[in-house]
């Protein structure tokens, strides 16, 4: 195992794909008859047609509408065809518009955590920014996304094409099918070579990794470059895939409500828990095996500030997630037709101010400055929780939600250096982790029943404890406690793992001089003089 280096495996992975190019991977279950006759389009030309007008708004016409006007009006059956075209290729644009602003996000990420870091690593934590881009991409395409989202089954905003994602993976118990992982879509190839399903897995790549970049915060300043590439492959290809298909990918937490009646399923619209959570949680379980930096607490337990190095790199940072993350939010509803977009932005607009200035008062209160680094963070956790009830919550829960989630960062950070003492750089532990559980928790207090009739199967729409349904609360705190004990457990265990082949820490004189040139061979500031402490 120690021989086999990075290279090698990432050539065994490309020339596996060469050899599956053309003949998916084996299903484990059988296709449905319906979507047995349905054929990939690739070129997008038969995608979108006279079906997607059928129920698309609420004065559509019916089936039985269509058959009597194709024996009477032939013409308007063509016009039909030509709108459900367009109806899709609208939705094609905003998918993939919103998926562009998540992928400028993993910018907004650079520039924030290397600006909350030391000038000496300025390059290694850029580096790793960077290449968990290129990293992740390559190994979600691998198997990730197949995992995700092999067996969603049609996602209608998207065009018929979707349907040929048809294979979950199921065991029964208790009667009921519990879905694990998809087996369709592997390396993008055979029958998923699709339009629609290209465009799924743009928008679905950029989520994950920003999933993936969060720990490289958290783990800051003494991670080695080596175990960062295994990692960043391995959280692509299967932890963040099997978590996101049990919410997004018609996985089991998405059906307790069709299978036992507990609210529609959990639900988390854009993220707070499949992206955000995931990776704070896994940046919990990398920090506490790296331990802290050097000179970060002392013997006597005095914890030491190690100031970052930029802070109008890291403000500017924070300002670049909140504006992609429009595209996070507003992008999930996959449909530029859906008008609840309009809602979900600026709910994640209003969270967003809120977290900040709460934060920002709590820091002013008990701390007595108005701590700006603090209020950008908790700019990003109100965005953070906001992120899984956006569409479901009106603005004054919003503002509350976000005002929450300013408060909770600030107790976080604090409990999380003093009392855990796990030295987190960024604040990522408590950003993404803990605002993301609230996020998911938040959903079922606030959720108002005007949007999500029929999500995951279930009639009606979505309602929170706040508004008469429990179950719905019920459903998001199985979903919490799944995500910290199946995150927590798998990242623990790779860590301890990777430590004993590739280890996670550079060496103490590494470390006190700086991992620029010593682990990615740049200097950021190469015409500066920079102390051992800068």
């Amino acid at each position: 195992m120690k021989r086999l280096s990075v290279l090698s495996l990432v050539m065994l992975l490309f020339i596996s794909g060469m050899v599956y190019a053309g003949n998916e991977l084996p299903n484990l279950l059988p296709t449905t008859a319906a979507a047995a006759t349905l054929m990939p389009d690739p070129s997008g030309a038969n995608t979108g047609g006279a079906a997607d007008v059928i129920g698309a708004t609420n004065n559509a016409p019916t089936q039985a509408d269509m058959i009597t006007m194709g024996k009477k009006e032939p013409l308007a059956v063509k016009l039909a065809d030509v709108i459900g075209h367009n109806r899709i290729a609208i939705n094609f644009m905003w998918t993939l518009l919103c998926g562009f602003l998540v992928m400028f996000m993993q910018a907004g990420f650079a520039l924030a955590e290397t600006g909350f870091t030391r000038a000496k690593n300025a390059g290694h934590t850029m580096a790793m920014n960077m290449m968990v881009y290129g990293i992740g991409m390559l190994g979600y395409w691998i198997c990730g996304f197949a995992l995700q989202m092999g067996g969603v089954g049609n996602v209608g905003s998207l065009g018929g094409g979707t349907g040929l994602l048809n294979n979950e993976f199921v065991v029964n118990l208790f009667g009921h099918d519990f879905g694990l992982f998809g087996t369709k879509g592997f390396f993008l190839s055979g029958s998923t070579y699709d339009a629609a399903i290209f465009s799924l897995f743009l928008f679905q790549m950029v989520f994950m990794d920003t999933t993936a970049t969060i720990p490289t915060g958290s783990m800051a300043e003494r991670w080695t470059f080596k175990s960062f590439v295994f990692y960043a492959f391995f959280i692509a290809m299967f932890v963040y895939p099997l978590y996101g298909n049990w919410i997004w990918g018609g996985g089991w937490l998405s059906q307790l409500g069709a299978n036992f009646g507990i609210g529609h399923g959990t639900l988390d619209f854009a993220g707070s828990s499949v992206v955000h959570m995931t990776g704070g949680v896994a940046a919990l379980a990398g920090a506490i095996i790296l331990g802290p930096r050097i000179g970060k607490f002392d013997k006597d337990g005095k914890v030491n500030a190690i100031p970052g190095h930029h802070i109008p790199m890291a403000i500017t940072g924070c300002f670049i997630l909140a504006f992609g993350w429009f595209g996070f939010n507003a992008g999930s509803t996959l449909a530029g037709g859906d008008l609840r977009i309009g809602v979900i932005a600026t709910n994640t607009m209003l969270a967003s101010a809120s977290g900040a200035l709460f934060a920002m008062f709590y820091m002013w209160k008990f701390y007595g400055k108005p701590d700006v680094s603090m209020a950008a963070n908790g700019l990003l956790a109100g965005l953070v929780a906001i992120t899984a009830p956006c569409a479901y919550v009106n603005s004054v829960s919003a503002v509350i939600i976000g005002a929450i989630a300013g408060i909770l960062l600030c107790i976080s950070v604090l409990f999380v250096e003093r009392v855990l003492r796990i030295d987190d750089p960024v604040g990522a532990i408590s950003v993404h982790g803990v605002n993301g559980a609230w996020g998911l928790l938040s959903l079922g207090l606030f959720a108002d029943g005007t949007y999500g009739d029929g999500i995951n199967g279930v009639a009606g729409t979505v309602k929170g404890l706040f508004y008469g349904n429990s179950s719905q609360f019920i459903a998001q705190c199985i979903g919490v406690v799944t995500n910290v004990i199946f995150v927590f457990v798998v990242m623990y265990a790779f860590f301890k793992l990777l430590d004993k082949v590739v280890p996670l820490r550079v060496s103490a004189e590494v470390e006190i001089a700086g991992l620029d040139q010593a682990e990615v061979a740049v200097s950021a500031y190469p015409d500066f003089h920079l102390n051992k402490t800068s």
